[in-house]
């Protein structure tokens, strides 16, 4: 820059640069920019609060769900039934005219008897078509 720009560039950035419109314009800019910011963090503020509230009011069906559960289960085992099945499980009572029968647990055979049963209706023997054969198939039902 040359000695004669200086004083051009300092004259008109005092007079153009400064003027009262352009520092006008620069004071509404800066309003904006800060109203617009705040309006940002407001909604994202707002935005973070309704996803907590979501959640606990998850939480707190789900809660309630499980008080629910709980006072259901309690009932069942204050009920009639679960005391006869309790006590014909651990202490072999039975009713009277009734007679208990202990069976032998399973052998190897008898577990074994119904994977073959199944193994063997499963299997069904399908052709394997080619690639553009299976497309064939799928697109015009040849």
């Amino acid at each position: 820059m040359s000695e004669s720009e200086v004083p051009k560039k300092r004259f008109w950035s005092q007079r153009n640069f400064f003027a009262f419109d352009n520092v006008l314009v620069f004071i509404a800019a800066g309003c904006c920019l800060m109203w617009t910011w705040g309006s940002i963090s407001a909604m994202t503020r707002n935005w973070t609060l309704s996803q907590e509230l979501i959640e606990r009011e998850r939480q707190k069906a789900l809660l309630e769900l499980e008080v629910e559960t709980l006072e259901l289960e309690n009932e069942y085992y204050h009920s009639n039934e679960y005391k006869e099945l309790s006590a014909r499980k651990y202490q072999n009572k039975k009713l009277p005219g009734e007679t208990m029968i202990y069976l032998p647990a399973n052998s190897e055979a008898a577990k074994a008897k119904h994977d073959n049963i199944n193994n063997t209706d499963s299997a069904v023997d399908t052709p394997q078509l080619a690639n553009f054969e299976q497309w064939m198939a799928f697109l015009f039902g040849i």
